[in-house]
């Protein structure tokens, strides 16, 4: 029988106010501390906490038989520090558990697709930042929204990762079922897992629709397609967002009493669980898959379309990287925690005009459109980009100083041995 490999991934991005062109150069305030503080607090207390407290509950109950992965990124996470460290503290208690492995990340960016320097950089960050909170050094990664390509596993395999999650999207997999372990066509170290995209949509996409065939979804039910799943199967990858909890179905949807009794009904149904880890280490390879263009988890095309699909995004996204080389070269810290958080992947998605015409779309992003998005966002790194201007002169200025400086000091140092010369061959006549 299959093991179930659950991943829960964590991703909120820091809301930005609304800056015009009268605030470049005046101030370089770009978050809306209220919006953030508000937004995270009720997110935190209605979702991630009571789905932390379920989850360490069930491993605690299973003894580690019931086990996860998990993935917080950069932003989220440090929104957490800020205004709802609690929440750090409970994935610290997951994390102690051993029985949760946290997969590593970038900045929810999209930094692989224009500067692999930037990526590796932030990887580099992310990894430190897993160990120095969480005490795990990640084998395993996650991309933004499981963005994958062949590219993209060779440069994991040159950072030392071993496993990849990504999207098993139909075009890519064909005949072939997402439940095995599989391996990039050339990159055969890196282990793949590809997500059930049915039995995963399952969970936060259909579970509270009321139109949906299959409604009500019983924990029997989902149990049994899981076990008729795995019958002639590995691993089943599961893979959501961890506000299927609260957010994605609400607190009277049931789902939070679904996730506390399937643990048990699939062990009862000899299912197993496993970690990514664990999973490549538990089953060999049943194939190599070759993958040219980028995929992703997006619902509609499992492309990028929803954060590169139309001018004003491509407009942002290249300015925003033309940028990258400049902050490098500076290494001022400010000015590269603001680049690394500029990165965030939902503002080129609040630009998106694909999906401006949902509902869900409308909730996700705090502008009233996709030009305002654009808008805003370009206003900010106008002002970025000054900023580095500004860094740019004073460091120049400085480099400046010191030359000027050094060359002086041959001189000074010549009058100085003429001087005493001259002294010398005085007290001598």
């Amino acid at each position: 029988m299959a093991s179930m490999c659950f991943f829960f991934s964590i991703h909120e991005p820091f809301i930005l106010r609304r800056y015009s062109v009268f605030d470049l150069g005046q101030n370089s305030l770009y978050d809306d501390d209220e919006k953030n503080c508000a937004r995270i607090r009720h997110l935190a207390y209605s979702s991630y906490l009571p789905a932390i407290d379920l989850l360490l509950h069930q491993v605690e109950r299973h003894q580690g038989a019931f086990r996860f992965s998990c993935h917080v990124s950069l932003p989220a996470l440090q929104l957490f520090e800020q205004y709802t460290p609690e929440v750090v503290q409970g994935l610290q208690a997951l994390a102690a558990t051993q029985h949760v492995e946290f997969v590593a990340g970038a900045a929810h960016s999209l930094a692989f697709l224009y500067s692999r320097h930037e990526f590796c950089r932030q990887l580099k960050a992310y990894s430190q930042m897993t160990q120095r909170v969480f005490h795990q050094k990640p084998s395993c990664f996650c991309s933004t929204e499981l963005i994958y390509n062949n590219d993209f596993a060779a440069c994991l395999e040159s950072e030392g990762y071993s496993v990849m999650l990504a999207e098993g999207t139909d075009h890519v997999l064909g005949w072939r079922s997402p439940n095995f372990v599989y391996a990039p066509e050339a990159v055969p170290n890196i282990r793949l897992l590809l997500r059930n995209r049915r039995l995963s949509r399952d969970l936060y996409l259909r579970f509270a629709d009321r139109s949906w065939d299959q409604w009500p979804l019983t924990v029997e039910k989902y149990a049994s397609w899981c076990a008729t799943a795995g019958q002639n199967s590995d691993v089943i990858n599961l893979f959501t967002n961890m506000n299927v909890f609260g957010v994605l179905n609400s607190a009277d949807s049931g789902f939070f009493a679904f996730m506390e009794q399937l643990p048990e009904v699939c062990l009862k149904r000899g299912l197993s669980f496993a970690t990514p880890s664990e999973a490549v280490k538990r089953y060999s390879v049943r194939d190599s898959i070759d993958v040219k263009q980028f995929i992703s988890w997006d619902d509609a095309g499992g492309d990028l379309n929803s954060w590169l699909g139309n001018d004003m995004q491509k407009d942002a996204v290249h300015y925003l990287y033309s940028l990258t080389q400049r902050v490098h070269d500076l290494a001022d810290p400010v000015l590269l925690q603001d680049f690394t958080r500029l990165q965030t992947s939902n503002y080129l998605r609040w630009m998106s005009t694909k999906w401006f015409s949902s509902h869900m779309f409308r909730e996700a992003s705090p502008f009233t459109n996709a030009q305002e998005a654009y808008t805003t966002y370009m206003n900010i790194l106008a002002d970025f980009e000054m900023r580095l201007e500004n860094a740019e002169e004073s460091k120049a200025e400085k480099i400046s100083r010191q030359e000027r400086a050094q060359s002086a000091q041959p001189k000074e140092e010549k009058e100085r041995r003429g001087r005493k010369s001259l002294q010398h061959d005085q007290l001598v006549a």
